[in-house]
């Protein structure tokens, strides 16, 4: 069985020990740690308090991490944009390795331009992957990439393309992001799951609402399970995180009512993976 985790993200306006009782509330055995959370990254990443939180939640441990993203973009058309996104990323992976963390998620970028990728994006792809290689070999943390949305712009977001990627780097791991992938259909859902689950290590986990988007509770909803029960017939044992929205509920949740909806989504995985 895997380890069931949600984004903190998911309490976004909350200070970061608040959110890591609220998860272990839950029932939850795991977090990934956005680095942009609220709390974490205006005051400077303060790490002597994550590391703390970690220390004070070892039912938590290892933790995974999801690095920078917001506003940030390593295959930017701006070199100076694409370096401090470049930055940024390493950084996350370093900070991952210190805190212990199993896996470290982070994204692969894309055009600037609302254009199919050039060949230039390509390049700047490449000298970001080799970056990333070099931290890698140093750490002992799992760096894995994440397929995105389906937009005309966007590096890595059909299941060939990161099966050709994790062909070339044998050292590079996988998030798979079910919302992302079932945005294009079902079927390139299995395909992610076909050509890339010998090297995932994560799944970010979320349902279509009826907008199409994801982020959405996976709990009664046959698409979500369906592709949930796929990978745990084929076997897959990693890290299993809910990547939820509170914006797209009806009213403001309390912290209260997000640790009871994690509680029903985690029953739903845990009969799935049982």
């Amino acid at each position: 069985m895997g380890r069931f985790a949600v984004s903190t993200m998911f309490f976004h306006e909350y200070p970061c020990d608040y959110i890591f009782d609220y998860v272990a509330e839950s029932g939850l055995d795991c977090l990934e740690f956005w680095v942009e959370t609220p709390h974490f990254w205006l005051r400077d990443r303060p790490e002597d308090e994550l590391a703390g939180y970690i220390a004070g939640h070892p039912e938590l441990s290892p933790i995974t991490v999801h690095a920078p993203t917001l506003d940030l973009n390593p295959c930017s058309i701006n070199p100076k944009v694409a370096e401090i996104s470049v930055e940024y990323t390493i950084e996350a992976v370093r900070m991952a390795d210190r805190m212990g963390a199993a896996v470290v998620t982070v994204h692969p970028g894309r055009r600037t331009a609302k254009r199919h990728p050039s060949a230039y994006d390509y390049r700047r792809f490449e000298e970001y992957i080799a970056r990333l290689r070099e931290v890698a070999e140093k750490a002992r943390v799992k760096v894995a990439i994440e397929n995105l949305e389906p937009r005309v712009n966007a590096l890595l977001y059909t299941a060939e393309d990161a099966a050709e990627v994790l062909e070339r780097e044998p050292w590079l791991w996988f998030t798979l992001d079910i919302g992302h992938a079932m945005m294009a259909s079902s079927r390139e859902v299995d395909r992610f799951i076909d050509l890339c689950i010998e090297r995932m290590v994560n799944v970010h986990v979320s349902a279509l609402g009826g907008n199409g988007r994801p982020h959405h509770p996976i709990h009664n909803d046959p698409a979500a399970t369906r592709v949930l029960a796929e990978l745990a017939d084929r076997g897959y044992g990693g890290y299993l995180t809910l990547e939820l929205e509170d914006m797209v509920f009806e009213k403001t949740l309390s912290s209260e009512e997000k640790v009871v909806l994690l509680a029903r989504e985690l029953e739903a995985l845990e009969e799935i993976f049982s």
